[in-house]
């Protein structure tokens, strides 16, 4: 007699945000909360994608700037500028980002078939921290991998503040 085991299709949900014309998505299990811009401290000496740091309940939370991060223009401030705050894995330790971002639209559910892997561009890009493409409403959504947006220098650069 044989037994068939059926595989599980989880769905996972997304937060979906906008930096310039590109939409991209974090697992909210990544995700703590969504925070207005508000005013960030610059820190001297820092990589160029970081902005300087927030004061989040008490807490001194680095904020990331993902346009630059991704090799985009900084954009101005606007109504819907946001700050993303996430929870990034770093050898077993969890540190605590902001992630600013143009826009937040929404959070969407995704099921596996509707990702595809990411796309390898030749040997000198790194598209590690890309999970997939996924399909929502007839446009592609860069799924990001936040672990793996950072390297552990720049973290530990992040982190020593």
């Amino acid at each position: 007699m044989e037994i068939k085991s059926e595989a599980k299709l989880e769905t996972t949900q997304y937060l979906t945000f906008k930096l310039a014309d590109e939409v991209f998505a974090l697992d909210v299990a990544k995700v703590r909360e969504i925070l207005e811009e508000s005013s960030i401290t610059k820190v001297p000496q820092t990589p160029v994608f970081m902005r300087g740091v927030i004061n989040l309940r008490g807490n001194v939370v680095p904020v990331i700037d993902m346009r630059v991060k991704f090799g985009m223009e900084s954009a101005e401030k606007t109504v819907n500028t946001c700050i993303i705050v996430v929870e990034v894995e770093l050898d077993g330790e969890i540190i605590v980002l902001g992630s600013l971002a143009d826009s937040v639209q929404e959070v969407i559910e995704m099921e596996p078939q509707q990702i595809e892997a990411a796309p390898h561009i030749g040997t000198h890009l790194n598209t590690d921290f890309i999970k997939g493409m996924g399909k929502h409403t007839g446009s592609f959504v860069m799924i990001l991998d936040i672990d793996r947006i950072f390297s552990g220098a720049e973290l530990a650069a992040v982190q020593s503040l």
